[in-house]
């Protein structure tokens, strides 16, 4: 009886230093250029280009990052036309779903302000996407999670998308 018991907190003490691994080593993250702070799993990786949305120059600011087969990456740019805020912002949901080969009827609403779309890579491998898309002034932000279904556990969403913050 004592063996067994014993060997079951041992068993339950493994189990725990298992799912207490830090696979997602979140850390506080900032934009470079826009105000902004997020949690992301490991040191992100930052990185700028100009580009064209919907006929507007904008520099594009990326902060990116992987972690237990998901991609956290956050966008950012200033639009100096405030009333074109708008406009950036739907072309950037444009653009990830065309990157995914998602579709309006792929995508749906995960609460006041999250999108799930399910697309797949260009080998074919189905994926899904969890994405945010926010104006704070004349910021235009996209907070996005790309991964696998099975990879997306509720626990990572959460820790991820509620801990961005505007500054």
């Amino acid at each position: 009886m004592k063996s067994t018991i014993h060997r079951f907190l041992l068993l339950a003490s493994l189990i725990l230093l298992i799912a207490c691994s830090p696979k997602f080593d979140w850390r506080d993250a900032r934009g470079s250029n826009a105000p902004f702070s997020i949690l992301m799993p490991g040191k992100p990786l930052g990185d700028s280009k100009d580009m064209q949305l919907e006929g507007i120059t904008v520099k594009m600011d990326m902060l990116a990052g992987e972690a237990g087969g998901i991609s956290f990456a956050v966008g950012s740019t200033k639009v100096d036309d405030p009333g074109k805020t708008g406009l950036v912002m739907e072309a950037m949901k444009k653009g990830m779903l065309m990157n995914i080969q998602g579709t309006p009827e792929t995508t749906t609403s995960k609460g006041a302000d999250m999108l799930e779309v399910r697309g797949k890579l260009r080998n074919g491998q189905p994926i899904v996407m969890l994405a945010r898309f926010l104006i704070r002034g004349p910021w235009v932000y996209q907070i996005i999670m790309l991964g696998q279904e099975k990879d997306m556990k509720q626990e990572v969403i959460d820790t991820y998308m509620t801990s961005f913050k505007s500054n």
